[in-house]
């Protein structure tokens, strides 16, 4: 859908581009993981130099039979190429280059790559290709580690850039993904440990090579890989001391077009802020602030332009609604809103008022009221668990109190009762967490629990499933122990339910944690109150029982209603000596 605008009595027409801001992403997404599966299966050969010299360069057989033939090279460069022009065309649609730290320094990792591998692809590539010199393990070994130590180090420092990118998209990418979480720790073990083994490889093949060099005569390389290719003076059409001359044309073609390609990318910003000064537009704030931007800017933008606090969970990608506001005034200005907005739109089910603030450009003055405000409190890093974003996940949630836990405390002392209740939640935290579960928090003499935040839904179910008999047997053998000290035995009351909640980090400051909120959490809480009225230690909701596959088969079960839900809901009713059944 066009959109158009007027401006006196001039009439401009706001085109789409003719490629999608979707296909933009998934070709940037795709041709990152071409160069990132390379650099992995180039740290692995690496890697390999820790059993030996001769198992890198046999592996290297195999790495160059994938990446060295016609269709390998276009893959490879072509990803290559095509990634870094659509960063350069993401920088040049920006509207503002103020960023979040973590977006910045992405980024600026990115463009580092390619300066910096200029000299490693013509020392390599263009040498094998252009003049077939064999890049051998053991030479260009010798090179880096003996000859000229500097390029072994620069190298070394490419790679770690080029990895520590590829692990920051990758990890963006999957973020939100729920099955992430649980293989998480596993990736990031990866992560630490494969950068480490190939500078490792590499330094074991640097002192083998560095070994025999001190035992052979002084025939060896004398200008270094990079500069001068011995080999290719004796087989080639040009002596070796001509190698550096040889490939300074490449080189300086390379480095002119990257460095062109920069200046182009600024030169461009500039003649389009040069331009757009004459048609800005004034958005206003609830505030008072008024930022003036550029026609086209995002209401996002235009924040971080003003130096205005603005929520932007995904980063302005549009996957979130963190970052929506109200309109207030100029709603004339707007655009109608694209597919990805209108679709983020209606799932929270927002009014016609509400936008959201990076994906709307407004043609015209507008004033908004951001619905998510920043609070002013310390900044929390980007990487904590506090700094969790919200987002919807399947778990389990799990509710347990004590029964008569008024009765109990009755004319005892609030040391006994502190005792008792320590005791207590002892023995729930331990199992939950033995369980895979995790403690959202204590209440009173109740707790909340959440299963599933690492791994699939059935194993939560059955996780949740276990952790609540053992926590009934355990409190069996609390409640004995003390039987001296209580008026009634101990019971308790579990209520388990499965379903999707928002997951995120909630409350303040240092009290600010992971915690879930819905109608599952909703459900939970109820069914451990329909356990005590029912006198049951358990109650499950049917979807538990479902996709924990377990069998129900004897369990009574009941259809009951539900506050706030339309259908009754089946719940299979436990008691404490059933529950045994499925530990």
């Amino acid at each position: 859908m066009n959109g158009q605008y007027t401006l006196g009595t001039m009439t401009i027409e706001a085109r789409k581009p003719i490629i999608s801001d979707r296909l933009v992403r998934k070709l940037r997404l795709g041709s990152g993981l071409v160069v990132f599966t390379f650099v992995i299966m180039h740290l692995a050969n690496h890697s390999l130099g820790l059993i030996s010299l001769g198992a890198a360069e046999s592996a290297q057989h195999w790495f160059m039979a994938v990446w060295r033939n016609p269709a390998g090279t276009v893959l490879l460069y072509g990803a290559l190429i095509l990634h870094i022009l659509l960063v350069l065309r993401m920088l040049y649609r920006r509207r503002t280059l103020v960023m979040p730290a973590g977006e910045a320094f992405q980024i600026v990792t990115g463009l580092l790559v390619p300066l910096l591998l200029i000299d490693h692809i013509v020392s390599t590539r263009i040498v094998h290709d252009v003049y077939g010199y064999h890049d051998s393990y053991k030479a260009i070994v010798r090179t880096l580690w003996v000859t000229t130590p500097f390029n072994g180090v620069r190298q070394s420092l490419v790679l770690l850039i080029v990895w520590l990118h590829g692990c920051i998209g990758v990890h963006f990418w999957l973020r939100y993904r729920s099955w992430y979480m649980a293989i998480a720790p596993v990736i990031l073990s990866l992560a630490i440990v494969l950068p480490v083994l190939a500078l490792l490889g590499f330094a074991a093949m640097g002192k083998t090579v560095a070994h025999e060099v001190a035992h052979e005569d002084e025939r060896g390389y004398r200008g270094g890989y990079y500069s001068d290719v011995r080999s290719y003076g004796e087989t080639g059409s040009a002596p070796g001391g001509q190698m550096a001359q040889a490939l300074w044309p490449y080189r300086a073609g390379f480095y002119g077009a990257f460095s062109l390609s920069i200046v182009a990318l600024f030169g461009f910003r500039t003649h389009r802020r040069l331009r757009e000064r004459q048609h800005q537009v004034a958005i206003r704030y609830a505030g008072g602030e008024v930022v003036h931007a550029p026609r086209g800017f995002s209401v996002l933008e235009a924040s971080r332009l003003g130096g205005i606090p603005h929520y932007s969970v995904c980063g302005g990608k549009g996957q979130c609604s963190t970052c929506r506001v109200q309109i207030i005034d100029g709603a004339e200005n707007l655009p109608q809103p694209e597919a990805l907005e209108q679709k983020t739109l209606n799932r929270i089910g927002a009014t016609p008022d509400v936008r959201l603030a990076c994906q709307l450009r407004p043609t015209g003055n507008v004033t908004v009221v951001p619905l998510l405000t920043p609070m002013a409190e310390a900044t929390i890093p980007v990487y904590t668990q506090a700094a969790s974003p919200g987002r919807e996940r399947e778990i389990v949630v799990f509710f347990c109190d004590l029964r008569h836990f008024t009765a109990l405390t009755e004319a005892r002392l609030p040391f006994d009762i502190v005792f008792l209740l320590n005791r207590y939640f002892a023995i729930v935290g331990r199992i939950i967490e033995e369980n895979g579960g995790r403690i959202d928090k204590f209440i009173g003499d109740g707790a909340m629990a959440l299963f599933g935040l690492r791994t699939t839904p059935k194993e939560a179910n059955r996780q949740a499933l276990k952790a609540a008999a053992a926590i009934v047997r355990e409190i069996d053998k609390l409640s004995a122990e003390l039987a001296d000290e209580l008026t009634t035995p101990l019971e308790i009351a579990i209520g388990l339910h499965t379903g999707l909640a928002v997951v995120g980090s909630m409350g303040y400051g240092s009290v600010k944690n992971v915690t879930a909120i819905g109608d599952t959490v909703n459900v939970a809480s109820r069914l451990e109150s329909v356990a005590k009225e029912y006198n049951s230690a358990l109650v499950f909701s049917e979807p538990v029982a479902r996709l924990s596959e377990i069998d129900v088969a004897g369990v009574e079960s009941r259809e009951i209603a539900v506050r706030g839900r339309g259908e009754p809901l089946r719940v299979y009713i436990v008691s404490k000596e059933a529950s045994r059944r499925f530990v």
